[in-house]
């Protein structure tokens, strides 16, 4: 489980970045701060793996949070969620080691691929013994942290940091899942996640069977199979 921190100065927002939080897979939102101050004492209090981070705050920027954090040698993750585009504001962030930077305003679907690129990338890193060049390359992939190499091939169209979400949470699906309850979890159109899933059952890592329901219409509901 990845605990996180929610740093944004505007009370919806934050509850915004909440609520989609709460339904990934693998993520618990520990606190929600709206300061700089705050954000930093949340920090200290409860030792979040990852802050989604604002740039802009009342009593100081996201910068300074994240160098007072390093300076502290707190072991944490930003993930910057902001309006600011200023370009030396962006490197400032970059340098200060952030694992992404998603520009608001943000589609839902574009934070969940960034949190489960970030999900990808700390399985991969918690895993003992040493990395190969393949192993360098995807934790330090577009995103924070590239898409499980099971679905790196995918079509035109299809993303690899989507599919890596489409497939975490066809893994935990019990039994199964249908594409609309796929969807909704993750905050994107039935249609979108149903393409997802008959990649992976076209790819024979998935199984799909057919329900019926009392209006007699058939549901497809999806399994994963592969190991």
């Amino acid at each position: 489980m990845c605990e996180v921190l929610i740093v944004d100065d505007d009370f919806m927002v934050a509850r915004a970045h909440q609520r989609i939080v709460q339904q990934l897979p693998g993520f618990q939102v520990v606190g929600v701060a709206h300061s700089g101050e705050q954000s930093l004492e949340l920090i200290d209090m409860l030792a979040p793996q990852l802050v989604l981070l604002d740039m802009y705050l009342p009593d100081m920027t996201g910068l300074e949070v994240i160098r007072r954090a390093r300076s502290e040698g707190v072991d944490v993750d930003f993930l910057v969620l902001s309006a600011a585009r200023e370009a030396e504001m962006v490197t400032a962030a970059l340098q200060g080691g952030i694992v992404s930077y998603l520009l608001k305003p943000f589609k839902i679907s574009e934070l969940t691929s960034r949190l489960a690129a970030y999900a990808e990338r700390r399985e991969l890193l918690s895993q003992p013994g040493t990395l190969s060049q393949a192993d360098l390359d995807q934790a330090l992939g577009s995103a924070g942290g590239a898409a499980s190499g099971r679905v790196a091939d995918l079509p035109k169209g299809l993303s690899k940091e989507t599919g890596a979400l489409i497939e975490r949470v066809l893994r935990e699906a019990t039994p199964d899942i249908a594409a609309s309850e796929c969807g909704d979890s993750l905050g994107m159109s039935r249609v979108v996640a149903r393409k997802y899933l008959e990649y992976f059952v076209g790819n024979g890592q998935a199984s799909v069977s057919l329900r019926y329901g009392q209006t007699g219409r058939p549901q497809r509901r999806y399994a994963w199979i592969a190991g």
